[in-house]
């Protein structure tokens, strides 16, 4: 078993337990603590070199030698026994001071042994009160108690808190659920502001985190272009930049496989608007002939009821290189652009996109199973993508809403 990782105030606790039990085994002490008997050795000898000890001298509870800073002993019979009368009081309210610091220092050990960010000393305090004074707990856990009181004060507002995080995990959930699960914090957020609720994209983390509602995370990348040596050279228009001013003057493409049962796999090949990140184009076939980007850009040139003077870039593929595809996009008046041969940042933008989409559609699945559901799941995202999905790059809202309130905002300035 790996050995944990106790914190420097836990070692120290833990020290202090044994050395102030008196007759008490490195054995007995490390059971209470639930660690191993050598690890507690190791801290106490570790403790008594950095206090200037021999590692083998015996700990303060042990017995002293017979005189050694033994009170002068009295010739009076009546002296002698007060005195020792007060010394046998002296060290029984010693040993029961001991006794309960052992006993609270021992709970507490377990206590904070379970790693619950959750739990505070103040919390400890407050749990075993009725056990202890709080005066005696805040002096074994080094606690102010003024703090503590000041803690107990506002346990009113936290317990408001609580029930008002768990009325917003409730809201949480079933926009998470509305979104296939994919939706994260920032997204969820979003809707909620939408939807008139004020709230910091902060606090929806944390109760996201507290309640266990996550979003679908990215699964590893596959690479599907595969180059034409003997294609025509294509300048890169865009380097990078993956942003436009308007609508329907810079495009962008690129193909991702879909996995299906068995092994076999569908295409998908899409046409994004650098503007809104609007899918205008898109094709799934069960191969990757040229066919499969051209009528992407058919749909594309169909949805915005023509392309003549827009820029699309793809990367190297051997479709994108094709002569078929070189012509269509000469009788559409569309310029090709194309990144470095073999570099995924210069086609970042569909990378993400594709990414995306198998995220939120597969939810961890390997496979999509038959290739009339993937069609089918395909094609309810795509759709739901243009007309409900937030997206970052928008300020959170749907590609649709974006270019809607840019039109809005274009005719407002115009009259």
């Amino acid at each position: 078993m790996a050995m944990k990782d106790y914190s420097d105030e836990f070692k120290a606790d833990a020290v202090a337990l044994y050395e102030s039990t008196p007759g008490a085994t490195y054995k007995d002490i490390a059971a209470d603590l639930g660690i191993n008997r050598a690890t507690l050795r190791e801290w106490v000898l570790r403790d008594r070199v950095r206090r200037g000890f021999d590692p083998a001298a015996a700990r303060p509870g042990a017995k002293a030698p017979v005189g050694a800073g033994q009170p002068a002993v009295s010739g009076d019979p009546d002296e002698r026994i007060r005195q020792l009368e007060a010394r046998v009081a002296e060290l029984e309210a010693s040993e029961r001071k001991l006794a309960t610091e052992r006993d609270i220092l021992r709970k507490a050990a377990k206590y904070f042994g379970r790693r619950d960010e959750l739990v505070s000393r103040f919390q400890f305090v407050h749990d075993h009160r009725d056990a202890y004074e709080v005066k005696r707990l805040c002096q074994v856990l080094d606690v102010n108690r003024s703090s503590y009181y000041k803690w107990l004060g506002g346990a009113g507002a936290r317990a408001v808190r609580r029930r008002e995080d768990e009325v917003l995990a409730e809201r949480i959930r079933r926009i998470h659920s509305d979104s296939g699960g994919a939706y994260g914090s920032p997204r969820v957020t979003a809707e909620l502001r939408e939807t008139g609720t004020r709230v910091n994209h902060k606090r929806v983390a944390r109760v996201m985190r507290t309640y266990s509602i996550v979003g679908i995370r990215l699964r590893r990348r596959v690479r599907t272009t595969v180059p034409d040596p003997a294609a025509q050279a294509v300048p890169d228009l865009f380097e990078r930049d993956f942003t436009a001013p308007e609508p329907g003057r810079k495009y962008m493409g690129d193909i991702t496989y879909l996995p299906l049962a068995g092994g076999e796999f569908l295409y998908l090949v899409t046409v994004m608007d650098c503007f809104s990140r609007k899918v205008v184009g898109w094709s799934i076939a069960d191969n990757m002939r040229t066919g499969l980007v051209t009528d992407a850009l058919r749909m594309a040139a169909a949805t915005r009821g023509g392309l003549d003077g827009a820029v699309f870039h793809s990367d190297h593929g051997a479709q994108y290189g094709s002569r078929a595809f070189a012509d269509l996009c000469s009788d559409l008046g569309v310029t090709r652009s194309m990144g470095a041969v073999g570099s995924s940042a210069d086609n970042a933008a569909c990378e993400s996109f594709h990414a995306s989409l198998k995220r939120e559609t597969l939810h961890g699945a390997r496979d999509y199973g038959d290739s009339t559901t993937c069609r089918r799941t395909v094609f309810a995202w795509l759709t739901r993508y243009n007309t409900r999905r937030r997206h970052s790059a928008n300020g959170h809202l749907s590609p649709n809403d974006y270019e809607r309130r840019q039109h809005t905002a274009k005719l407002t300035l115009a009259a």
